[in-house]
């Protein structure tokens, strides 16, 4: 053999030990960490080297079954737990996340690509949302009237059974903490489906329910694609499906959840708008649109992905691509980096053909991140800050969410104007304006036809105390996430009249046969 081959034949043997050595994402059931039997596997990849982080099971029939039927055994009792029990179970998960706040935004990093600080930023709205729950004992109280003497009608909330959580990649600790604490606190049991391109941080998260004390079965985790989704959206012991993500699946899912008759919530896609007014603290303005455009690469649900420039602001633009232009594009971990690399490759290519769009269909690039270098890390996945000027409506690149780091602006000459161009947008997650009055505020706030208004907030993302209220073409359902909303998705009703009559109990009476009424 000779010199050539033995190096060859080296390099496979050392190839063939590195991919033995690589992790491989287990199952989270009944309690338990377990290593799936799959045959297929994803592999994840860090967005900025390519190296592969760890490799997600496709999850089998039989185990996505013992995770369906390990929620269900632990329902029976998990749903008699007291509503204080729940609320202390909450409290020490928030607790622990906090405590754990460096390695679920190290994982974050590695795996998605967010640059540190908004990693912590992801794990820290969704440690809203548990310290939210601290509040269960409020929000699982009923109301009670006496409707007529002696008698009196009164709710109670009950949970559901066995719910489902379907989540993106965007945001791997806060979309899962949108959705099991709730479900959890309010008496539920959960299988969880992470993201498989981004579920390091689901897996921390199970964990901690571990550790704080959760019972075995009340929090499953299980991993995969379409095979997985079409367990969670059709198996009849799952009552309820939450997803987060893309038009497509969105729609897949809940039209597959509720053809099988379960609640489904599912927020999709969107494209949000800032409308700038010419009487706007211009610094403030400029600031925050560059940061809520380019922040997490642009792949955030309420991303602004669209400035209306109104009459002189569009005068703005080259002060935007200035301060966009100033914007450290760099790994995840690099001190000062301010835009990490996108998820995929193939997502960053796809945001370069809608901006290459932009530029066949007239519109002018005023800043273009395509190719954009990164030293240290040349096979990452980078698309520098990007801004679209003078697009139109008709255009691909205002038709279509990017999804990267991406503004398209466009101009018009009013306020009138600016309002009817984000009205006939189908998405309705949220829109902003920047003015310094009152009365144009007011009058946007009014006829915005979006679920989250931010007057001068760049990213109006409601607190949890509020819920997640986005609508029209951003949202499928009829119950939004986490806060009373979420609340109320994961119980159901349940109305109780009682009569206690005051005389003797062993008084005869006779029969009432007709209708009765009360008075």
């Amino acid at each position: 053999m000779t010199m050539r081959a033995l190096t060859r034949h080296a390099r496979l043997f050392q190839r063939s030990l590195q991919q033995r050595a690589l992790s491989t994402t287990q199952l989270f059931i009944d309690g338990e960490f377990l290593t799936s039997q799959a045959s297929e596997h994803i592999e994840v990849r860090n967005p900025a080297t390519q190296e592969v982080v760890t490799r997600v099971p496709q999850t089998t029939q039989h185990e996505l079954n013992e995770a369906a039927h390990s929620a269900e055994l632990a329902f029976r009792e998990w749903r008699k737990t007291s509503v204080l029990s729940r609320q202390r179970k909450m409290l020490d998960l928030q607790h622990a996340i906090r405590h754990s706040m460096d390695e679920l935004a190290h994982s974050i990093v590695s795996e998605q690509g967010k640059v540190l600080s908004d990693a912590r930023g992801d794990v820290m709205r969704g440690l809203q949302v548990v310290e939210d729950m601290a509040n269960i004992t409020n929000y699982m109280q009923g109301s009670r009237l006496e409707v007529a003497a002696d008698m009196d009608t009164y709710t109670e909330r009950e949970p559901l059974g066995v719910v489902a959580g379907i989540c993106p990649f965007n945001f791997p600790a806060m979309i899962p903490l949108w959705m099991f604490p709730v479900a959890l606190a309010t008496g539920n049991t959960c299988v969880l489906k992470p993201s498989e391109r981004d579920p390091g941080a689901a897996m921390i998260l199970a964990r901690l329910c571990s550790e704080v004390g959760i019972p075995k079965g009340v929090l499953n985790v299980v991993h995969g694609a379409h095979d997985t989704v079409n367990f969670l959206t059709g198996d009849p012991r799952i009552r309820a499906v939450s997803f987060v993500g893309g038009d497509r699946a969105g729609k897949y899912i809940y039209e597959r959840a509720t053809q099988h008759g379960k609640r489904c919530q599912a927020n999709l896609g969107a494209k949000n708008h800032a409308v700038v007014l010419p009487d706007a603290d211009r610094e403030h303005a400029l600031s925050a649109i560059v940061g809520a455009a380019f922040g997490a690469a642009g792949q955030r649900c309420m991303a602004l992905s669209v400035a209306v420039l109104v009459g002189e602001a569009g005068d703005w633009v080259a002060e935007l691509a200035e301060r966009a232009r100033r914007l450290r594009v760099d790994g995840g971990l690099e001190p000062d980096a301010d835009v990490g690399p996108m998820i995929t490759r193939a997502a960053l290519q796809r945001a370069e053909r809608l901006v290459q769009s932009a530029a066949d269909q007239g519109a002018e690039l005023v800043l273009d991140g395509r190719g954009v270098h990164v030293a240290k890390y040349p096979q990452g996945n980078f698309l520098g800050p990007t801004i679209i000027d003078r697009a139109q409506a008709h255009m691909q690149c205002y038709q279509e969410e990017i999804f990267g780091p991406v503004l398209t602006c466009v101009r018009v000459a009013t306020l009138d104007e600016a309002l009817a161009l984000v009205n006939g947008n189908r998405y309705g997650n949220g829109a902003a304006v920047f003015t310094r009055s009152g009365a144009s505020a007011r009058k946007f706030q009014a006829q915005v036809e979006a679920g989250q208004v931010g007057i001068n907030v760049p990213i109006p993302v409601p607190l949890p105390m509020f819920g997640f209220t986005g609508n029209k073409a951003s949202f499928l359902g009829d119950t939004n996430f986490y806060g009373r909303s979420g609340v109320s998705f994961y119980t159901q009703l349940k109305t109780v009249t009682s009569l206690w009559r005051k005389q003797n109990a062993d008084e005869q009476q006779a029969a009432a046969v007709h209708m009765p009424t009360l008075h």
